[in-house]
């Protein structure tokens, strides 16, 4: 079976191309499926959110004077 998508951009047409579709010969149904609307990102619900939050909540909390300052935190000494 194959299968015909058509894009109908001004809604009010929708249901005449339906119509004129289910008058088509050989054709055993017709499907409207309207466009789904993008879901707003939630950065509060992503785990790396959520991981961050555990860190600070254990103290797992580090803070540097300067990037000089990190590196040697990190590394135990200052990269060249």
């Amino acid at each position: 079976m194959a299968t015909l998508v058509l894009q109908v951009p001004d809604e009010s047409l929708v249901s005449k191309v339906k119509q004129a579709c289910k008058m088509l010969l050989g054709v055993t149904s017709v499907k409207v499926q309207k466009e789904a609307k993008p879901k707003e990102f939630d950065i509060t619900k992503t785990a790396g959110f959520r991981e961050a939050m555990d860190d600070i909540e254990n103290g797992r909390v580090y803070h540097a004077e300067s990037v000089d300052d990190m590196f040697k935190q990190i590394l135990g000494y200052v990269p060249d």
